[in-house]
Formats: structure tokens, sequence, C-alpha cells
């Protein structure tokens, strides 16, 4: 499943240059994140609080290729590229019309907090289907 999170670069997402400070990707890829889970399996709050699973992040990446600016729009194209037992690789690919402005990734685990301690558990197949990898994870 492919999700689309679209977004106008605001004046306080920028630095001194005008430019886009680089955190902002990050932090849009992890929006993008939480609408591609929320359009594809369950709101994230609702999996936090109705199942005890939580998203913790493993590793990221992102690589600029042209800067955005203020009152630019922005589209976050998301889906998930990896499945594996207890991860996901969710790629992030940020287009300011036809043009690729920057492209990520996220490692998230499938966590469950139920113990009180949150550890990894695998995906489930309905999560896995829901977000186009069937059991085997492809």
């Amino acid at each position: 499943m492919k999700n689309i999170h679209r977004l106008k670069v605001a004046f306080g997402d920028t630095d001194a240059a005008g430019i886009v400070f680089y955190p902002n990707f990050y932090r849009w890829m992890d929006q993008a994140a939480h609408e591609l889970i929320g359009a594809a399996v369950l709101p994230v709050s609702k999996l936090q609080t109705e199942r005890q699973i939580i998203l913790p992040l493993l590793e990221t990446f992102c690589q600029f290729k042209s800067p955005l600016f203020f009152e630019d729009l922005v589209e976050v194209h998301s889906e998930v590229v990896e499945m594996k037992e207890k991860v996901m690789k969710i790629e992030h690919v940020f287009k300011r019309g036809d043009h690729i402005v920057a492209s990520g990734y996220e490692v998230r685990a499938w966590t469950s907090t139920e113990s009180g301690t949150p550890k990894a558990v695998p995906v489930p197949d309905d999560v896995r289907s829901a977000l186009g990898h069937g059991p085997d994870g492809q």
C-alpha cells in the first residue's frame, strides 16, 4: 500500500537561509509513516491504546537533492518496501510537483507494551497484508 502525505512548508520550518531546516524532513517522515499505518491498519493512537502496540524507530536516513522553501507544496509518498518478522522498512519520497527533492526511509519495530516493557513481536498477518506484504514478507 502507498500513501501520500501532503503539506505546505511553514515559515517556522525554515532556517536563517530561508530553506527547510533538515530535521523537519525526519518529522515529516514520522507523520507520513503514522498516516500510512493509520490508513492501512489503525490510527497509531488506537494501536497504542487498544492493542498496546508502538512502532519505535530503529534506523532513519534521508538524502537531500534540492532545497524546499517557505510555502512550497510537498507530497511525501510512503510505502513499506521491506517486511521482516518483527521489523518494517518504510520508504519516503518527497516531491514538489514532479520533482523529487529528497528521499529516505525509516526502519520500525512492531512492538508490544502489554507486559509493561516494550518488546518487538511478530507483525500479524492481517497487518502484513494491509501494508501490501503477505505472511512470507513479500
